[in-house]
């Protein structure tokens, strides 16, 4: 009886260890994956050079010089979520108009500015006021708005996140950019090589800020991506002798 009752004991101990492991939690994906679609409607703005789309709310200046190009757009106060939605990847396609393109084909654009909340901008509407170039590439620019179905997708970026920094010396404001996979920054820590990891605050569009004196120090910095909750450290992004006004890339990005 007794052996019978240990070999019972043991029998019921592997079944709850089994189960235990089926029952773990999975550990959250950090690859972005696009999202199901939605509708909204699309806009323009800017010349057909997209000179006009230069600088915007998001803090990105030439957007040529940064990686983002002429595939732009501005988002409204819905989508926008107060900066937080600056550097994020959106697959627009014309939808459901006679000034669509025939095969309705679909471009990819980042968001870069952000639509003022009046007009087709109002909240709560869905708005995407494209550069004209991206949105030419749908529809025709006659049209001047246009219905489309969206969707985010993943940013595919050349190279590691890039810091640009502002400020003065006691305070250091940087504008995060070239983000990959959700495009989207959460919360940000800098850590000088003679502090420990400080927490900076979300200022407004891509821009973090923190109130230290960092000079003298290479800066170190811990991103973690409000889509994957993804979380990376570029470690001595910026040398000791960094300068304000000055873009620092690095090697590491989201997936």
């Amino acid at each position: 009886m007794a052996s019978l009752t240990s070999w019972s004991s043991k029998f019921l101990l592997m079944t709850l260890t089994t189960f235990a492991i089926i029952a773990k939690p999975s550990v959250a994906d950090p690859v972005f994956r696009s999202s199901p679609w939605a509708s909204a409607n699309a806009t323009f703005y800017g010349g057909e050079t997209a000179s006009g789309t230069m600088g915007g709310a998001c803090g990105y200046g030439d957007l040529f010089s940064n990686g983002y190009g002429k595939n732009t757009v501005a988002l409204s106060t819905t989508l926008f979520k107060k900066g937080y939605a600056c550097g994020t990847c959106y697959q627009v396609q014309c939808a459901n108009s006679p000034s669509c393109h025939s095969g309705k084909p679909s471009t990819t654009v980042t968001a870069t500015n952000f639509c003022p909340p009046s007009g087709w901008c109002k909240p709560p509407r869905a708005l995407f006021d494209l550069s004209k170039p991206a949105f030419m590439k749908i529809a025709q620019w006659k049209a001047g708005i246009v219905p489309i179905k969206y969707r985010r997708v993943p940013c595919n970026r050349t190279g590691g996140v890039r810091f640009l920094f502002e400020g003065n010396k006691y305070w250091l404001s940087v504008f995060v950019m070239n983000i990959g996979g959700g495009g989207d920054v959460s919360n940000m820590w800098v850590k000088g090589s003679k502090t420990e990891w400080i927490e900076m605050k979300h200022n407004w569009g891509a821009s973090y800020q923190v109130r230290a004196q960092l000079g003298g120090q290479s800066l170190s910095f811990k991103l973690t991506s409000d889509s994957t909750k993804e979380t990376i450290i570029a470690r001595d992004a910026a040398p000791e002798n960094w300068k304000l006004g000055s873009t620092y890339k690095t090697r590491v990005n989201f997936h």
